[in-house]
């Protein structure tokens, strides 16, 4: 029988997710499949909580809210107000400001992470690690060979920045790196290109 913390603190984390299913209901991720969207916040707080061990209940919060601020009509005061300061500023931490141009928003979440929190670190790396792993398996349905290799090259800068918070987090990023590297590296062996 769980107690009234416990209790509370599942409850906390079953109203984010119905809180971010919500906000996600109309998107699809990008991959042939057009999965939906809230298969990846579910995913980042699992890597977080299965494999670094997390248990913090606000980092899974902001874990599955992560993307909410960035690509849905959530304002920062109506996280704040349902989930608390602490997970608001979280999820901003983690949030592009999608005004810039996408390069822009690339160069600056390589800049930004060294200075991260270490929460919004442990989020970043496990949100990097999920998307290694769609790149690599399940892609966007137009991305070249080229762009994916791009964009794994592009995490390992970013995730350099948030190194020596997690072990078990970053050994699995690095498995998963190279793992998506071997296969997209024999993916273009025999094509003619990209």
């Amino acid at each position: 029988m769980e107690t009234g913390r416990d209790a509370e603190e599942t409850a906390g984390l079953l109203r984010a997710l119905e809180f971010s299913a919500a906000k996600h209901r109309d998107q699809r991720r990008k991959d042939r499949e057009a999965s939906p969207y809230i298969n990846h916040p579910i995913e980042v707080a699992s890597v977080l909580a299965n494999v670094g061990g997390v248990g913090d209940l606000t980092t899974l919060v902001a874990a599955i809210l992560h993307d909410t601020i960035e690509d849905t009509d959530t304002s920062p005061e109506e996280l704040e107000a349902r989930f608390g300061r602490e997970t608001r500023l979280l999820v901003q931490e983690m949030s592009d400001d999608k005004t810039l141009d996408k390069m822009e928003r690339k160069r600056l979440q390589v800049e930004h992470a060294p200075s991260l929190s270490e929460k919004a670190k442990l989020i970043k790396l496990a949100d990097k690690i999920c998307n290694v792993r769609d790149v690599t398996h399940r892609p966007p349905a137009r991305w070249p060979l080229t762009r994916r290799r791009e964009y794994l090259d592009w995490t390992e800068r970013v995730v350099a920045g948030c190194r020596r918070g997690n072990a078990a987090l970053e050994a699995h990023y690095d498995r998963v790196l190279r793992e998506g590297r071997e296969l997209l590296g024999r993916a273009d062996v025999g094509s003619s290109g990209d």
